[in-house]
């Protein structure tokens, strides 16, 4: 993709001009062959994350993991985003939030699919933390403030250069912010105008998307910044965020050509107590009504404005994100 396009030229490039530059033939699974007409008309439906062993029968074939006759976990986590590809056109990549990957890293991603693939990254959390949280895996740096937050040089460096080869597989990067303790900022505008110098001197060329989880910055501040940049925000079914469905119903909420939304957890379950529920993500264990309806209107509003959407379903949102999608596009009127 071009690099310098204006926010309104990604919109267009974003629909089914992918497909009519990247169009290998390529097996389609049932539900795949509709994700893929959806992707056409604009909407992109994918899961968070891909490496899941629950969801052989549904998503994958245990079969095509075996060696000399048994199966074979390693070949399964190399190789399965091809067989994924058959069904999704879009897949989250939870796994860059934690690390800045390596070139061989992001050449061994890109290549393990169809060129058709897109791809959501999460930015990593060194550019989007502001103050370390008090967990053991942050080691020495837990409750520490991140001299890096914000950090526009760092990201485009170590983050973006990178990834430049691969642009045209990249729908969307994701910056998410966790929640900020008051000590971090006591309300929305001094975050809005630490966001607003960060995004300012992001390079164009790239859509950029922004997942906050502090419900109170919900604000005309935070949304105006937003679309002064034709950046999106990220409509997040999250344990303490309002429901989808509140979200959208929120005039400023829509900021760039595209949209974005990441379907996540129940709203005020936690993401441990998803797991613990949920494991090993082999069949939907609680439907979520109210994270359904708000994933349908975005699509069937997406559908009706001729827009274009990103949208994301995790495992821990009802046990098994395949079978939440296929639910909900039950219900949408295609």
């Amino acid at each position: 993709m071009p690099a310098g396009l204006e926010p309104a030229e990604l919109g267009k490039m974003s629909t089914g001009h992918l497909f009519e530059i990247l169009e290998p033939e390529r097996k389609l699974k049932p539900l795949g062959e509709r994700l893929y007409r959806l992707a056409r008309q604009g909407v992109w439906v994918g899961t968070s994350s891909w490496k899941y062993e629950g969801w052989f029968g549904q998503v994958y074939t245990r079969e095509r993991y075996f060696v000399r006759g048994r199966y074979s976990q390693r070949k399964f986590l190399d190789e399965c985003l091809a067989e994924y590809a058959e069904t999704f056109p879009i897949v989250g990549g939870d796994f860059s939030f934690y690390q800045f990957p390596s070139p061989a890293y992001w050449k061994k991603l890109f290549t393990s699919a169809p060129p058709t693939l897109l791809y959501g990254l999460k930015v990593p959390e060194e550019i989007t933390v502001k103050i370390y949280p008090g967990h053991e895996r942050y080691g020495v740096r837990a409750g520490q403030t991140n001299e890096n937050f914000l950090n526009a040089e760092l990201f485009k460096t170590a983050f973006l250069k990178l990834l430049e080869p691969y642009q045209t597989q990249v729908g969307v990067l994701i910056f998410e912010f966790g929640t900020f303790p008051k000590k971090a900022y006591p309300s929305v505008e001094p975050f809005v105008e630490d966001l607003d110098r960060f995004l300012k001197a992001l390079p164009t060329g790239w859509r950029y998307a922004v997942e906050i989880r502090n419900p109170e910055f919900l604000e005309p501040p935070y949304f105006a910044c937003l679309r002064s940049h034709g950046v999106a925000h990220v409509f997040n079914a999250w344990t303490r965020m309002p429901e989808l469905t509140i979200q959208l119903s929120i005039p400023d909420a829509f900021t760039a050509p595209y949209t974005v939304c990441r379907a996540l957890l129940k709203r005020g379950r936690t993401y441990e107590e998803a797991v613990r529920l949920f494991e090993p993500y082999d069949r939907i264990q609680e439907v979520v009504p109210k994270a359904r309806e708000g994933l349908r209107q975005l699509i069937q509003r997406t559908l009706t404005q001729r827009t274009t959407a990103y949208i994301f379903v995790n495992n821990r949102l009802e046990g098994n994100a395949p079978g939440t999608i296929e639910a909900v596009l039950e219900s949408v009127d295609v």
